[in-house]
Formats: structure tokens, sequence, C-alpha cells
């Protein structure tokens, strides 16, 4: 699904979700076609600027599926920051970051075609303070890797749990605000 509710491209939208959005609804922190997880949204139009452009840098965390094995050293490479493709040719240098090696979660819904018994992969949990684009991908990609799943399962206080793929929960404004550690507005 596209975090969107309108495409001129004939793909899956928020729209086909069995849900009726208040008018001016919009998504906070997209997410790319290839990933998945929790996805914020809004009329609000002032919780973008504060969550991800304040003073304040917010967490996101993802939980990450990448071919191969991957090592301690690796793992300490990327925390401390790795050089990335930006636009128009440039490059990037994230800023440290919380990343661990982690177990495939338990109940871990399905998605896509299962890969072949022999190919070993890693799960990692990567918190990140910024988020250029497809930066995950391209921080496993910096280091030999590919990124095979990416889920997004926290901003902030806000988190995925156990909610299923197209499955919407209402907040409380006050709530929502205390768990992304934002003032009302």
């Amino acid at each position: 699904m596209v975090s969107q509710f309108v495409s001129s491209h004939a793909v899956n939208l928020l729209t086909n979700l069995p849900f009726v959005f208040p008018e001016g609804t919009h998504a906070i922190g997209r997410l790319d076609q290839q990933s998945e997880g929790l996805l914020l949204l809004t009329t609000n139009k002032k919780v973008t600027r504060l969550l991800f452009q304040g003073a304040v840098p917010h967490k996101r965390t993802y939980l990450v599926q990448v071919k191969n094995k991957v090592d301690t050293s690796t793992v300490k490479k990327l925390a401390a920051g790795i050089t990335i493709s930006a636009k128009q040719g440039a490059v990037f240098s994230t800023t440290p970051c919380e990343i661990e090696l982690v177990q495939k979660p338990v109940g871990l819904f399905e998605v896509g075609t299962p890969l072949h018994e022999n190919v070993q992969t890693s799960w990692l949990l990567i918190t990140l303070t910024e988020g250029k684009y497809h930066q995950v991908r391209k921080m496993v990609a910096a280091v030999n890797h590919k990124c095979i799943r990416l889920i997004r399962v926290s901003i902030e206080g806000l988190e995925l749990g156990n909610m299923q793929p197209g499955e919407i929960k209402e907040l409380a404004e006050a709530h929502f605000f205390e768990q992304l550690r934002l003032n009302a507005v």
C-alpha cells in the first residue's frame, strides 16, 4: 500500500481501507511502497513540522531483515554513522544511531514470496533520529547487505505492537501528542 490517499498510478491507497477518514487527513513520515509498519495519520498540519523539523530530534525505530549474516563489527560501523548516497550524486554522513542484532520476531506476519530455506538473513533493530530518502536501505547497502524487509515499529512512544496490516487505531489527541513528545497545538 502507498501511504497516500490519491495517486495517478494504479496502486493500493489508504482510501482502500475500510475506514472513513476525516477530511484533511494526511500521513506523517510516509513509508515507501516496499516498506511496512507504523504509519501515523492526522488532520493537524503542524504535526509533521513539529515532529520532523523541530528542535528536538524524534526517534523512529525499524525492524530490518537483511540478506546474509551481520557481524558485530558491521553493527558498530552502522551505529557510528556511515556515508550513504544522497540527491544529485552527493553523499551524506548519517548521524550515530542505535542498532542491535535481534532474533526474528515471533508471530511476525509473512508477506510476499518466502525466501529459499538456504538463504541466510539477519534481523536488526535500528533507531534513527533522521530520515533521509531510503536511509535505512542505503545504510545496510553501504555495508554490503541487501534490505529484504523494512518494518517501522515505532515513532517515539507510539508502537506498532501487534497491529496487523491495514488495521487502524484511533488515539485521543492528548495521548497522541504525549506519546510523540510534542506540545499540543
